[in-house]
């Protein structure tokens, strides 16, 4: 009976201290969202729950019985236990990498790049000792193992002072060029967040159909740039309808042949 309340009162301790340690950097976070901390809430929480695992099977006498036979061999189990855990340990010690070295915070847009495709693309929700959760633009979560962020090229778009996104349109080889770059530039100017609104509109490329023009659209965030890019592509198309310059696209006649009856 005296164990039952021992380890009752070992595993209400272990709920306690959670509550704690977890309302203590809920409030600390709320102010910050460095990575560290994240993490270390993380080692703090797994920490409470290996000691009060620890200390329940410490209760039971065949654990302890088990305990001190073991600890005789205790260099045979270590190298196990070791060799067992160590994708675990990898994870728990490229966390501790990602958390001290910052090539990542919470709420960074990133793109995970491993052998040359990419990984998950998205926002930096949260980190734990084991994996970096990251919550993509299609709006699902992809789980990523540390070990795997601390070895994969991480394309990190928060460090830039300024973001460019590349556009190309297509127009007919009668094109009056001066016009269409007039068009650009006029459209680029009314775009509040652009930081650079006379930019050079380069002929980058010559098809089969027409030619390339193409621009880079400067802005302060990754999110400005996609609106601003988003209504430059309507207003481009739009603009070069109404003045009669032609975005050339292929097309496809079918004839239906008569057969003589």
């Amino acid at each position: 009976m005296e164990k039952i309340i021992s380890i009752a009162i070992i595993v209400l301790s272990v709920i306690v201290l959670l509550a704690l340690s977890n309302s203590f950097f809920k409030r600390i976070l709320k102010s910050s969202t460095r990575l560290p901390l994240k993490y270390l809430n993380s080692i703090v929480n797994f920490i409470i729950v290996l000691f009060g695992i620890y200390s329940v099977l410490n209760q039971i006498s065949l654990t302890k019985e088990l305990s001190t036979m073991l600890l005789g061999s205790s260099t045979l189990i270590i190298a196990l236990i070791t060799f067992a855990a160590q994708q675990t340990l990898g994870n728990i010690i490229a966390g501790f990498s990602l958390s001290m070295t910052h090539p990542v915070e919470i709420g960074h847009k990133v793109r995970i790049v491993s052998g040359g495709s990419v990984v998950a693309e998205g926002v930096i929700k949260d980190i734990t000792i084991r994996h970096v959760v990251i919550e993509q633009y299609d709006g699902q979560t992809c789980i990523v193992p540390n070990s795997l962020v601390d070895s994969s090229v991480i394309v990190n778009t928060n460090y830039l002072d300024q973001v460019g996104n590349y556009l190309e349109f297509e127009v007919a080889y009668d094109t009056d060029l001066d016009k269409a770059r007039k068009i650009i530039h006029d459209l680029l100017a009314k775009e509040e967040p652009v930081l650079k609104k006379d930019v050079r509109v380069y002929t980058s490329r010559v098809t089969d159909n027409g030619l390339i023009l193409k621009f880079t659209v400067w802005t302060a965030t990754i999110d400005d740039n996609y609106i601003v890019c988003s209504h430059l592509r309507e207003g481009i198309v739009q603009e070069f309808l109404k003045e009669g310059i032609v975005i050339p696209y292929q097309t496809i006649t079918i004839s239906r042949i008569q057969t003589p009856s």
